[in-house]
């Protein structure tokens, strides 16, 4: 699904125009990110919980040439689901 698709979907959903369901969308990721960049925890009910992890410097190999590369420490967001959402899932 793209995020074109989504937001017709969320459109349909809640009876909105695409316009408004586009925006309450860039709203909702912009809010969640300036909450992660926050407090580096987000935590949606019955959907799940978004957390920032810091990942240790690495070494790695090009594929392309086999040669070891040192891979630099970083911030990745990490999505863990809730029951509930992992439920309709299955």
């Amino acid at each position: 699904m793209t995020k074109a698709d989504l937001v017709s979907a969320m459109a349909g959903g809640a009876e909105i125009s695409k316009a408004a369901a586009a925006k309450a969308l860039e709203s909702y990721i912009a809010t969640v990110a300036k909450e992660l960049k926050k407090n580096g925890k987000l935590g949606l009910v019955g959907f799940g919980t978004f957390s920032v992890i810091k990942r240790k410097a690495r070494e790695g190999r090009n594929p392309q040439t086999g040669k070891t590369i040192k891979i630099p420490a970083k911030k990745v967001v990490k999505f863990k689901a809730g029951k509930a959402l992992a439920d309709k899932v299955k």
